[in-house]
């Protein structure tokens, strides 16, 4: 890993353990994207990682000032430097390909790839990988199984996604070795269709208010 791309990790991992929760979603088109994350910011929550995100809906995320925006599912080296140049600041994946790894590297995105088992964390740490996601998190154990795992890597960073709703970020959040959680639940697809973005922004602010 090039000195270059080790500031950028830290950089936004520092972006990410300020922000503490990561928003999921799913978009139709770009306005609802960038709708969606005036709605975090103005409910005290900074950061929206886009599924399967195309280069509009980064760019329509980057519009909303102070944002921090994550491109989501990426599985190619093409796909990566497509959100790259749309202005993705970071990049993540449930599973690992070390094709897209060595390809994040090279572009200096920082990519935070997906393992479920401790081999397959051990797979990614043997490559210099230092931020993890560890996906489907809830059906894997929860936060217990992530407590288990950050004792036997303890200069890992864990990422965890997958069935997290508000009621349970802050049992993965008291772990120190989670520095951001990713939820499904404040960006949903039913307030996305209802145009309800007032509904995001409270929810924000719940979560906001129930974690301090």
């Amino acid at each position: 890993m090039s000195h270059v791309m080790e500031i950028a990790d830290t950089h936004v991992a520092a972006r990410l353990a300020q922000a503490r929760i990561i928003a999921l979603g799913r978009f139709d088109v770009a306005e609802q994207v960038e709708a969606a994350g005036n709605a975090l910011v103005r409910g005290g929550l900074g950061c929206l990682e886009i599924a399967r995100a195309t280069a509009a809906q980064v760019r329509a995320a980057r519009r909303v000032e102070g944002l921090l925006v994550g491109a989501g599912d990426v599985q190619s080296p093409q796909q990566a430097e497509e959100v790259l140049r749309a202005g993705a600041h970071f990049a993540s994946a449930p599973v690992t390909n070390m094709e897209v790894v060595h390809a994040c590297r090279e572009l200096e995105l920082p990519f935070f790839p997906g393992a479920a088992t401790p081999s397959e964390i051990e797979r990614l740490v043997m490559v210099g990988v230092r931020v993890v996601r560890v996906f489907p998190a809830e059906p894997l154990g929860g936060a217990a199984f992530l407590h288990a795992v950050a004792t036997i890597y303890p200069d890992v960073a864990f990422i965890p996604a997958g069935g997290i709703g508000p009621e349970s970020l802050r049992h993965y959040l008291s772990n120190p070795s989670v520095p951001a959680v990713a939820s499904s639940g404040l960006v949903r697809d039913e307030l996305l269709r209802a145009r309800n973005f007032a509904r995001i922004e409270w929810l924000a602010r719940d979560v906001r208010r129930v974690l301090g």
